[in-house]
């Protein structure tokens, strides 16, 4: 196994946060933050811009999203514990969003965790979203910024996933090969190994962990496979005035 680089000549850091929780202790001198959240609500949002959606307003409570219910132009989601909430059309599934008529509409969206961590971080200088579907958009992008870079894994109800930390991993993989970036945190280190453990097969991620069981319980497997399938998307979404919209580059 390839040892983790890190160039002693680095002039901007790339960290990794596994949970929101621990926000607070990385965000000093950190610009850009990435918010993950694999599984599924970071993927659904590079789904819906890339299928025309407008705009996408992430809220932090049910009862903000069900005001949009029925609002002409608006789509209101919901999720909670991996379910579409009842009164709801839509959760945080991205092949829901790939199939549905939605150009030019603006989606009001919270779920468990994803929409939690954009919430931590909307005061960043730059706040984008991350998914293994706009992976090589988005590590192009991020290798041309001048500033400090933090990947912020929204995890699973405030815990440790592995979906979101190796995706960290496979980001800093990339940062850290340009030579304008290096770590100084051990979540960064480990991240990037996940990464390297995980890189030849991602759905083997899912295959040893114990959440498996509810996913295969709530029939997710087609919605897995596509949220970890690479490059899918050029679209970057990015929030400005607490408002996600198409980063136009």
């Amino acid at each position: 196994m390839k040892a983790v680089s890190n160039n002693a000549d680095y002039k901007f850091r790339v960290e990794t946060c596994f949970l929101p929780g621990q926000f607070p202790l990385y965000q000093q001198d950190m610009g850009i933050v990435v918010v993950i959240d694999i599984l599924r609500a970071t993927s659904a949002m590079v789904t819906a811009f890339d299928h025309g959606v407008d705009r996408i307003i992430p809220v932090a409570t049910i009862e903000e999203a069900r005001q949009y219910i029925g609002r002409p132009g608006y789509i209101a989601a919901a999720e909670r514990n991996g379910e579409v909430v009842e009164g709801f059309a839509f959760g945080n599934s991205p092949l829901a969003f790939r199939d549905a008529d939605i150009k030019g509409k603006t989606i009001v969206m919270t779920t468990t965790n994803g929409t939690k961590a954009i919430n931590l971080a909307r005061n960043a200088r730059k706040m984008v979203i991350g998914a293994f579907l706009n992976i090589t958009a988005l590590t192009e992008w991020l290798v041309k910024q001048d500033d400090n870079i933090l990947l912020l894994c929204s995890g699973w109800k405030d815990k440790f996933n592995l979906e979101d930390s190796v995706f960290a991993g496979a980001v800093m993989d990339k940062l850290l090969e340009s030579g304008k970036f290096g770590v100084e945190e051990d979540s960064s280190i480990a991240a990037k190994y996940l990464y390297m453990a995980a890189k030849e097969n991602y759905l083997s991620i899912l295959k040893a962990a114990p959440r498996r069981k509810r996913l295969e319980q709530l029939r997710l497997f087609d919605d897995v496979k596509f949220c970890l399938t690479p490059d899918q998307s050029r679209v970057i979404p990015e929030l400005k005035d607490g408002v996600l919209v198409r980063m136009e580059n």
